[in-house]
């Protein structure tokens, strides 16, 4: 009996994929399911990131100064205890329960949004929580892609991949941009929880496609629970790794740059900009003009880039990019000069540094893709993130001008770019 159904690795879409990089016909299904996952997830988030933005204008640049500790010291609670439950549970529970606890956070906060839209308690917690979140549930999906893929694969994959992840992060803002002044910003916070439920059936999807990969059934072994129930386990396996403590370092300095950028955004659009929703709607402007620059990058030329040149490459480019860009804001300054290096940036990370940064992690042990990955990607980073913001505070306190930071900033950016090349150059 003849049927209709089109096999995934013969439909347009998988056709279009192969056209974007060497893509087998066993690993279609995973490319496919995975990019749905990861459209799910940063759709998602990246609905109700504008809204985090919107309170970050009204808290105010010292207030959201201030709570860059508050979210790092989250960070490392939500670490430790997932440390702790990945050494406990399967992950074909655990990561469906994490999006389920995403999804049930965005209705909470917006059921309090709803009735409170300007608590000063309930913007703080949303902007820790978001924060938090943003960073923890792209790690979580990577250290699965990284246990389901060998380094060969990744270096193919992982670029097609997040076309997903961007596809979905150029959906959310345009979302966003076009319901907020119907649903209002508890609404988008809403819709963000009902995309984290779809993110749960994907993950269901892609659990049964790893036997696909795996030219056979997945032995239950390969879903058991990994590393020890030590809650600082991540912690310790990176204090141990020279290596390891190089992507921690690499981690710091490329959050200190993005800080520098973004408390400097907070300002100018605070005071150019009045009306709260229309400030909703720019941000989600800025993100969807990266998202839809990003998608044609990571498509066409991350997979090509890693795999003719290394993941040194994609590691150094937007650093060397950021020490123009800051010499640029140094030497003329401006907001249309701020806002295209911080295109630029964004770009470039979604690009090029974000996969390679995963990509460093497909030489190391199964237990280290979860624990110390999700050390280094969440409290690591949320640390550089506290850490730049007190240290421009204190200088702008101090004196120190504009080009000045400007300045400090491309050095960040220079010492950046040298620790990408050399951490890079590992993997081969």
């Amino acid at each position: 009996m003849s049927t209709s159904t089109v096999s995934p690795d013969r439909s347009p879409l998988a056709r279009l994929l192969r056209r974007s990089t060497e893509i087998e016909a066993r690993e279609m299904p995973v490319v496919i399911a995975a990019g749905v996952l990861l459209f799910a997830v940063f759709c998602g988030y990246f609905a109700v990131r504008p809204v985090r933005e919107t309170v970050g204008t009204i808290l105010g640049r010292e207030r959201v100064a201030n709570l860059f500790g508050v979210t790092w010291i989250a960070s490392i609670a939500v670490v430790m205890l997932y440390a702790t439950l990945v050494a406990r549970i399967r992950r074909s529970i655990l990561l469906p329960a994490i999006y389920g606890s995403v999804a049930l956070l965005f209705v909470v906060i917006g059921a309090v949004l709803r009735t409170h839209p300007h608590s000063i308690v309930a913007s703080e917690l949303l902007y820790v929580l978001i924060s938090v979140l943003s960073l923890f549930i792209v790690s979580v999906f990577w250290s699965f892609m990284l246990e389901m893929l060998s380094k060969e694969q990744t270096q193919r994959l992982f670029g097609v991949i997040a076309v997903g992840g961007t596809a979905g992060a150029l959906a959310g803002p345009v979302l966003t941009d076009r319901l907020v002044r119907y649903i209002g910003n508890s609404g988008v916070l809403y819709m963000g929880a009902a995309l984290f439920v779809l993110a749960i059936i994907c993950q269901a999807t892609l659990m049964r496609q790893r036997a696909t990969l795996a030219g056979g059934p997945v032995a239950a072994a390969e879903d058991r629970p990994v590393g020890t129930a030590n809650p600082f386990s991540g912690l310790l396996l990176v204090l141990r790794s020279p290596y390891l403590l190089g992507v921690a370092l690499y981690m710091v300095l490329l959050s200190s740059v993005t800080t520098f950028l973004y408390l400097d955004q907070l300002d100018i659009v605070k005071h150019t900009i009045s009306d709260e929703a229309h400030r909703t709607q720019i941000f989600s402007r800025i993100d969807y003009t990266v998202q839809s620059l990003t998608i044609a990058f990571q498509f066409f030329v991350t997979g090509r880039v890693a795999k003719r040149f290394g993941v040194a490459t994609l590691l150094t480019v937007v650093p060397l990019l950021m020490v123009a860009g800051f010499l640029g804001l140094a030497a003329v300054g401006g907001f249309a000069v701020l806002v295209l290096v911080m295109i630029v940036r964004r770009v470039g990370e979604y690009a090029f540094v974000r996969p390679g940064r995963e990509m460093l992690y497909s030489v190391v042990d199964t237990k280290t893709k979860y624990q110390a990955k999700s050390f280094n990607d969440v409290p690591v980073y949320r640390g550089g993130d506290f850490g730049a913001a007190q240290l421009q505070t204190l200088l702008q306190h101090q004196g120190f001008s504009a080009a000045a930071l400007a300045g400090l900033g491309a050095l960040l950016a220079a010492l950046w770019g040298l620790i990408g090349w050399r951490l890079g150059r590992r993997v081969r």
